[in-house]
């Protein structure tokens, strides 16, 4: 058995590519059939996640698919379903069904698995570029107005995700916090692939970075907006598995938190996850026989149990008209949860306004529930 979370031995970091260029790569395994293909290099997870992080099977799916359609076809749609959860340390068979060849559109399906069980599966349409003729209909909605500009450094950016995650992102207040109806509430950030993706990757390459940073911090909007309570000391255990695309509670390791308490709070507040509930939550917690020790000051405060992602939708709009590895602003609304599931659109815009792609994405959002007295 290898050592390494792939079917062959990952080659040296690439010099000339940007980092998520590197974790998407893929292998074709043409000799064993011309539809297969496997992750090259490990996939990344959030420190404290449990399994594989979903945007990076979305992505490799998508980057799988692109490779069957001729150069002037270009994704328009992706619809997602997270079946299992993955495993970071084995290996990600990706196999592309050919659905449909026609003159405007193409389809495609995608089915990644491990020891031989579906973990995810996924529809492609592509379509042929310039096919909607000289005439058109067009419209686009607009991006909100004084939003606040991303700071390019600053401590922090990614104390929670990591050095080694292969995209920045940055909080902004959320809109209408105040509000009692959680409908009304607007989660917003900036985020960007780290570095520069490299000429060589294409519009297709943007495309990927792009499918793979629409799933961060999605379901759990459903939490930020009912301000649940969301982080633990340790991760959810492997018992607590379903779905795939997350996990429950988000564990926060000492030194992290140690980390994040000597922070001011306007650095505090740029970082993904960091509310004002969960920055109030922080200053008062404490490290008792080395285990974070949250304060809750609110006994009736509800609390995650499970959060994990069940389908993943992304609508392409413009799929040639930005970079991923410039600032992109993201705004976020839950317009229902119920019956421990929880519904979120996510609209992305280029940073001078255009919105390039629309997001829908559902998930199980459980709270921890009391244990019966006996």
């Amino acid at each position: 058995m290898s050592s390494y979370p792939t079917l062959i031995k990952p080659p040296p970091a690439s010099t000339n590519k940007s980092p998520i260029e590197d974790v998407l790569e893929l292998t074709h395994l043409e000799d064993i059939d011309p539809s297969i293909y496997t992750n090259t290099r490990p996939l990344w997870h959030p420190p404290g996640a449990r399994g594989v992080y979903g945007g990076a099977v979305i992505a490799q799916c998508l980057a799988a698919a692109q490779r069957t359609v001729p150069d002037d076809f270009s994704v328009h749609s992706m619809h997602c379903y997270f079946v299992l959860n993955g495993n970071a340390e084995i290996p990600i068979i990706y196999h592309v069904e050919h659905v449909r060849e026609g003159r405007s559109f193409a389809t495609r399906t995608v089915q990644a698995r491990q020891r031989g069980k579906p973990i995810f599966t996924t529809t492609l349409s592509f379509t042929r570029e310039g096919s909607g003729g000289k005439k058109q209909v067009t419209h686009a909605a607009s991006m909100p107005t004084g939003v606040s500009q991303p700071a390019e450094d600053g401590p922090g950016l990614d104390m929670l995700r990591g050095p080694s995650s292969p995209f920045l992102s940055q909080r902004i207040e959320t809109l209408n916090n105040d509000s009692p109806n959680p409908h009304q509430k607007r989660t917003r950030q900036w985020i960007k692939a780290r570095g520069r993706i490299s000429d060589s990757g294409g519009h297709q390459a943007h495309l990927s970075a792009l499918a793979y940073m629409s799933d961060s911090y999605f379901i759990g909007t459903v939490s930020r907006v009912h301000k649940l309570f969301r982080y633990s000391s340790k991760p959810a255990s492997a018992s607590e598995k379903e779905g795939g695309g997350g996990g429950g509670k988000m564990d926060m390791p000492v030194e992290t938190v140690l980390k994040l308490q000597k922070m001011d709070t306007n650095s505090l507040k740029r970082i993904e996850g960091m509310d004002d509930d969960i920055i109030d939550e922080l200053r008062d917690a404490k490290i008792v026989d080395g285990k974070v020790v949250w304060k809750i000051k609110d006994e009736n405060r509800a609390e995650i149990g499970m959060m994990v992602s069940l389908d993943h939708t992304i609508y392409f709009h413009d799929p040639k008209g930005f970079r991923a590895d410039e600032w992109l602003f993201t705004e976020c609304d839950s317009p229902w949860s119920g019956d421990g599931r929880g519904l979120v659109h996510q609209s992305m815009y280029t940073r001078d306004g255009r919105l390039i792609a629309t997001c829908v994405q559902e998930g199980v959002v459980r709270l921890k529930q009391e244990r019966p007295k006996l």
